[in-house]
């Protein structure tokens, strides 16, 4: 895929070079921009025929097509899930993915090498969309798709994700039957629509039940472990520490379960522990957890058929689209201790 991707953008190099312009100049020749002089253009359409150059969007029965999967990192469990859903779902359309971090590219650059690449459009993984971003993906018309965005996108630009809310709302009850009453919370960003989404579900469940929220067990961290790990001593070490917690990922509650250890709490006994993913870390994690199931493959075959359908000038039905998630119930959870079971 790699290979593909350097030879169609080392194509578009080439053509600049040979013709004496700028490689966005092929790029807006490429895209029929208008801002392009005749002689100009008539230069550079020569070389793209000559050197077999198909447009994207035009059929070529040569060259597989191409999606661009772009991601912040490509560390975490959750990561390696959605990659996993996206290149099935590909696989299935026989369409190649190239994929990539924002680690060392910015979006803005990977919107360009998608254009120079000639492919069908661009999915964004939990990532931010500066607003130069969104306006240049508008006014372009450039098809792409959001899986969980760091920050809420325009109308104009479709984002997929799961029932946080509903997800949440439901883990909480589960350990409200079980019956706890002290439930801590580890957290995404306040920024992250789907951290705030699973914040406000976890105050929902409380406020059904009448239970005051006390923010002394709540922490807010990015979705990863060693900031899980540090929110959740601080949480665990409280004056009235909680007999639960849940955490908004199963990177978080890998840090929940080591803070356990570290404090010398055993977990479902001393401290029950509740995750939202279920990646497949959270069935190997000791013990394994009680988690929400974002249903994986279901967000990359969605989010795949979106895109194509708007490089064809199909627009989603609605700029959100969210797919149910699941309760799966494993070992970490159980009654608090010294509460009989009925």
């Amino acid at each position: 895929m790699k290979t593909d991707r350097d030879a169609q953008y080392g194509l578009l190099s080439s053509i600049a070079g040979e013709a004496g312009v700028s490689l966005s100049t092929v790029s807006k020749v490429v895209h029929r921009r208008r801002d392009v002089g005749a002689a100009t253009r008539a230069r550079v359409e020569e070389l793209l025929t000559r050197h077999g150059y198909v447009r994207p969007g035009e059929p070529n029965p040569v060259a597989p097509r191409q999606i661009v999967a772009v991601f912040r990192d490509l560390s975490g469990p959750y990561t390696l899930e959605v990659v996993r859903g996206i290149v099935a779902a590909a696989d299935e359309l026989d369409i190649d993915v190239v994929t990539g971090t924002t680690g060392h590219r910015s979006i803005a650059r990977w919107l360009e090498e998608c254009e120079a690449l000639g492919a069908a459009g661009l999915i964004i993984v939990i990532s931010m969309l500066a607003e130069d971003d969104q306006r240049r993906i508008v006014e372009r018309r450039l098809p792409v798709v959001l899986i969980d965005p760091l920050s809420a996108p325009g109308q104009d630009i479709p984002s997929i994700g799961v029932t946080n809310w509903s997800g949440a709302k439901d883990a909480v009850h589960h350990l409200l039957g079980l019956g706890h009453t002290r439930i801590g919370m580890v957290v995404g960003r306040a920024h992250s629509p789907a951290g705030a989404a699973r914040l406000h579900g976890y105050r929902a469940a409380l406020e059904e039940a009448e239970i005051d929220y006390d923010p002394a067990l709540v922490r807010s961290t990015d979705f990863d472990f060693d900031e899980g790990l540090r929110a959740s001593l601080r949480i665990l070490r409280a004056d009235d520490p909680p007999t639960a917690v849940f955490a908004a990922s199963d990177a978080q509650a890998l840090g929940v379960l080591e803070a356990a250890r570290q404090l010398g709490l055993a977990v479902p006994e001393d401290l029950a522990v509740m995750s939202f993913d279920d990646t497949l870390v959270a069935a190997m994690a000791c013990p394994p957890l009680s988690a929400v199931r974002q249903p994986f493959e279901e967000l990359g075959r969605e989010a795949t058929r979106v895109l194509l359908d708007m490089a064809e000038g199909r627009p989603p039905a609605s700029p959100r689209i969210e797919l149910a998630t699941e309760l799966v119930l494993r070992t970490s959870t159980s009654v608090p201790r010294g509460v009989r079971t009925p």
